[in-house]
């Protein structure tokens, strides 16, 4: 099986997650493998989240540990993922040397986009429904999760859509409404329960929830510490989360 063409474009982009990659196989630590990667501890979690969530089964296998972090290693795909690194240097190689000019190297990097949002979630479109101007279209991420995106009809027109059509779901963070598991869900909206995997403090603002949903993707949200607070929920605890369809903006491989 391939790799999807969305992960293979981003280490080829990213070298320094790969390098991340490298170091957690060999120390078995989150928190060593960012400090040799010249990565912080938090910024090497955001990006073992990106790879994981776009890749068809996560890279990483992780256990939680204390504030320090916990131990880590590559899963199967993982270290699949490292020996086509090694392949995809020698064709890089031969890309620069094909280059006419310098103008085309930044032609390619204006057209491989980089995203602001947090959540970025591969699957394939499911369904395509109409609704006037609009489409609703269903996604299949792994293990058989489900979610909607409303676009419009000439953007699916545009990105081709059809199903089976590999995508990637970008939902930005405070889009996502944090619930506790069972609490009504607005109708037509979007809903994925999973299990709060941390919450990071901020000192002026709303907490950042990484949630791990039970097919291997992590989910990151924007919550009140008061909302926590009155909803009771921790670390380890079961959680939910809400989305408007509007708020799921669709990509696809160039």
């Amino acid at each position: 099986m391939s790799l999807p063409t969305l992960l293979t474009q981003h280490i080829v982009r990213r070298p320094q997650r790969i390098a991340l990659l490298r170091h957690i196989a060999e120390q078995g630590s989150i928190t060593r493998a960012a400090k040799s990667a010249g990565l912080s501890y938090k910024a090497a979690w955001d990006a073992i989240d990106e790879l994981n969530n776009l890749a068809q089964n996560p890279l990483v296998e992780r256990s939680v540990g204390g504030k320090g972090g916990g131990g880590a290693r590559l899963s199967a795909e993982g270290e699949r993922v490292l020996r086509l690194y090694q392949r995809l240097q020698v064709l890089q190689a031969q890309v620069l040397e094909a280059a006419e000019d310098a103008s085309d190297l930044d032609l390619l990097g204006r057209l491989m986009l980089r995203t602001s949002a947090r959540n970025q979630l591969h699957g394939k479109v499911h369904g395509i429904e109409p609704h006037g101007c609009n489409d609703l279209v269903s996604l299949e991420l792994p293990e058989g999760v489900r979610l909607k995106a409303r676009i419009t009809h000439d953007s699916t027109q545009r990105l081709e859509l059809a199903p089976g059509t590999q995508v990637v779901a970008l939902i930005k963070a405070g889009w996502l409404d944090v619930q506790a598991v069972g609490d009504p869900v607005t109708t037509g909206h979007n809903y994925l329960t999973g299990i709060i995997e941390r919450i990071l403090d901020a000192e002026d603002g709303p907490c950042e929830v990484r949630i791990a949903l039970p097919n291997g993707q992590v989910l990151c949200a924007l919550a009140e510490p008061l909302l926590l607070k009155t909803l009771d929920l921790a670390q380890e605890r079961p959680v939910q989360v809400q989305f408007s369809p509007s708020h799921v903006l669709l990509g696809t491989p160039l």
